[in-house]
Parts: C-alpha cells; structure tokens; sequence
C-alpha cells in the first residue's frame, strides 16, 4: 500500500481502479477524497444522463471525479470547490483524462456564488460526513455538510430545475421526496440505486424535466 495512506482510507485504496481507473497514471487525493469521489463507474451513468451539449454545475467538486466525467461528454463543467488543495488536486486529475480545457476550477463557496451561477445542469454530492454514516439506520438530509439537504437543494433549483443529487444508500427516500415539493409545480424525479461489483454505494436521484427523462 502507498506510504501516506491513513488507516481510515486503507479499504478504499484497494478499490482505487474503481475510483479513477487511470490512478496509476498521477491520480492525486487526499483523505478525504479517498472516501468522498464517486466511483468512476457511478460518474459515468450520471454524466450520460445529462443532455449534451450542455453546462453542468458541480458544486462540491472535491478531487473531480464526477466533473471530469461530465466534461469527457463534451459537456462544460464549472466545478467549484472550497478547499483550494482539493481544487489544485481536480485539476491534476482532470488533466492526466485530458480535459482539463472543459473545466473552469473555481475556489470558492458554492452558497456565495449560487446567485451568480447559470448552467443546464446542477450537480450535488456534498459530504456525507465521512465513513461512518454507513453505521446509521437512515441517513436523514439534514447530516450532509456544509448545510442541510433542503438549503442545499434550494440553493441548486435557483440555478436551474434539472438538478443530480449522489446520496447515501441509506438515505431516507422520503426525505428526498419531499424535495420536490420545494418548487412548484413539483419536480418530477426518479431514483436510482448505484453499484460497482454488485455492492451498493449510493442512490442518485434526477430532478426535473430534461434530466429526469433522459433514459
């Protein structure tokens, strides 16, 4: 195993190719990351359910996984992210997939900034709080970071109605249906269980007209 990786991560540095299948190519993460990157596989369903051409908002970037998917797409990605380390790291990331030219990095908040942004897509994986919500019996919205679900889901509907939301598997689905009531009319929406190598890792749920009907 590499010098550098903590105890906490250890089980994720075995599924890396899961992670980033070019990893050993200069793959930057930190600890974080290690547990917070949706699996590669997963990145890539929720890209092709975006229209294309398009702009995709993705507003907790962390290390770029799932905005170097969406860019391979052809898509253009804002991906914003406050932690500039995590930010010089994405970009690392996005340029050993060589698309680096379909990404603006922005450091910075994404509450500051929601009023200013305009995009097709708005994509939301904020942090679960790490590791131990698998623990939890249900995940409730009110656990992810840096607010709520409901003030983050708000913050993304100013921006645009067809939003992607990667949550817990163990998310309570009623919460999130109570999402759609947030606008109105209501949002339509779908959910889908995520999986690598038959294991669940997470639900994604698709907002809004154009999203959710891309089959």
């Amino acid at each position: 195993m590499e010098e550098g990786v903590s105890p906490l991560v250890e089980k994720y540095w075995f599924q890396r190719y899961d992670l980033f299948s070019k990893y050993d190519e200069g793959i930057k993460m930190d600890e974080q990351g290690w547990y917070s990157v949706t699996p590669e596989q997963i990145a890539i369903t929720q890209a092709k359910r975006c229209p294309n051409p398009t702009v995709v908002i993705d507003c907790f970037a962390g290390v770029g996984g799932n905005a170097i998917q969406f860019a391979l797409l052809c898509c253009h990605v804002v991906a914003i992210e406050i932690d500039p380390v995590k930010v010089d790291m994405a970009i690392n990331n996005a340029r050993i997939y060589g698309v680096e030219d379909y990404i603006d990095f922005i450091v910075g908040d994404f509450f500051q900034l929601a009023p200013s942004l305009k995009g097709d897509v708005v994509f939301l994986a904020p942090p679960w709080g790490g590791p131990s919500y698998r623990r939890m019996e249900k995940f409730t919205l009110d656990i992810l970071e840096p607010k709520d679900g409901y003030a983050i889901f708000q913050a993304a509907q100013a921006i645009t109605t067809n939003i992607i939301m990667f949550l817990p598997r163990n998310v309570d689905l009623l919460q999130v249906q109570e999402l759609c009531w947030l606008f109105s009319p209501p949002l339509e929406f779908e959910i889908e269980e995520n999986y690598v190598r038959g294991n669940l890792k997470g639900v994604t749920v698709y907002f809004g007209g154009a999203v959710a009907s891309q089959l």
